[in-house]
């Protein structure tokens, strides 16, 4: 697309691997982007730090989402679905696991089961055309393994075929911190709950973790979405719906700590890759008013300077 309608003084693409990049990295730029997971951010941060080049870091993390027994949970079990399985989880605001009071957990997952069935059919294997695939087998075998290695529930879901990188929407309770689902970002149609009881370990156990990429809340009550506003760090919220700030191009994208540096879309992107640069252009007239700010210092013009700043500071 670019070679035959880009403009290809202002952008070249390269395509290649480790070798490729590192060559590209080793240039000077006035800016460096870069999407992907933090290892090789870091990698990209230190070899701009060669040349002194900003950069702007857009990364993942696991994206809680709070459910409040307050919200309808019909319409937070849809919106919750449709983030979660979008693209087959691969994208990097998804909705990476549940926190919720445990008494609410199974309605909850009937509420999950019946979005998943509306959205993908009741036989996910045979009619799989409505989801999307796994990027390739390397992944496969990673979720695969995560899921092979939890020790929370299959709620439903969990069906797999590797030929076909097919991997059904899937929804497991009885998580904790410690489970492998919890390890890292998921990336893939897996949505683990973990029951936590009130809201004030549900925000302790998000800032037990890594600034998250995203935070969603779902809930009713004014109250307790401020309490977890003003408690918790992310590089975006969104209440009562999933991935929707990234679509507003009036709010800043971008993460935070281990989930990003910097923060685009809209003119946002514009003053990211804009440096301010500030010009000042004066009169060459009145150059007797400057005397007292040149050599020789005297005390007749600090006094002049003195009643000047009173001046200023009375208007």
């Amino acid at each position: 697309i670019n070679a035959e309608y880009g403009e290809k003084s202002a952008v070249k693409v390269i395509n290649g691997g480790i070798p490729e990049t590192t060559a590209v990295l080793e240039q000077r730029f006035d800016h460096i982007v870069y999407t992907g997971n933090s290892q090789v951010a870091r990698i990209v941060m230190a070899a701009a730090a060669k040349n002194l080049t900003p950069v702007t870091l857009e990364l993942g993390g696991k994206s809680p989402a709070i459910v409040d027994e307050s919200v309808d949970v019909h319409v937070a079990a849809r919106r919750i679905a449709w983030g979660a399985m979008m693209n087959c989880g691969q994208t990097c605001i998804r909705p990476d696991y549940i926190l919720c009071a445990s008494s609410f957990v199974a309605p909850f997952v009937a509420a999950l089961e019946s979005a998943m069935r509306e959205f993908f059919g009741d036989d996910h294997v045979d009619g799989d055309q409505r989801l999307g695939r796994v990027v390739n087998q390397r992944h496969f075998d990673r979720l695969s393994k995560l899921l092979d290695e939890s020790k929370g529930k299959i709620e439903f879901g969990g069906k797999r075929d590797r030929d076909r990188l097919y991997f059904s929407p899937t929804v497991v309770s009885g998580v904790d911190s410690d489970d492998s689902l919890m390890k890292g970002e998921i990336f893939g149609p897996i949505l683990p709950i973990v029951a936590v009881d009130n809201v004030d370990e549900q925000i302790d156990f998000v800032n037990k973790g890594d600034k998250p990429l995203a935070l969603y809340v779902f809930s009713k009550n004014n109250k307790l979405i401020e309490r977890v506003l003003n408690n918790t760090s992310a590089g975006g919220v969104v209440v009562n719906d999933t991935l929707m700030h990234a679509a507003c191009d009036s709010l800043p994208f971008g993460g935070i700590g281990e989930s990003g540096l910097g923060n685009y879309h809209g003119k946002h992107s514009f003053d990211e890759f804009s440096h301010q640069k500030a010009v000042l252009i004066k009169s060459t007239r009145f150059e007797g008013l400057n005397d007292m700010r040149y050599p020789p210092l005297t005390d007749k013009k600090l006094e002049k300077l003195k009643k000047l700043a009173v001046h200023h500071k009375q208007n």
